[in-house]
């Protein structure tokens, strides 16, 4: 299962993920509550937020990847932009 929290200071989803695999060192990006309300079908608070990106973890996670590889050592912090270009509304 994802590891994920909802962090109420900072808007955000925070999980983690693994840019060598499994095996690998982890990694702590997050997912900005808005794209989790705006496309992925979050309507609640913390608990709605986390379901959301548990439901789409597989798609999240990989953009997340995504943008640690393109600039590996900062932050990964997803907004709606980061998935302007795919279906996500989709898969929720």
């Amino acid at each position: 299962m994802a590891e994920s929290i909802h962090c109420f200071d900072t808007a955000t989803v925070r999980f983690a993920i693994y840019p060598a695999g499994p095996e690998g060192l982890r990694c702590v990006a997050e997912i900005a509550e808005d794209p989790l309300r705006d496309l992925f079908g979050a309507s609640g608070g913390g608990d709605s937020l986390v379901h959301a990106y548990l439901m789409n973890a597989e798609l999240i996670n990989a953009r997340a990847l995504a943008r640690h590889r393109e600039a590996p050592g900062r932050p990964v912090l997803l907004e709606t932009a980061d998935f302007e270009l795919s279906d996500a509304g989709s898969e929720s």
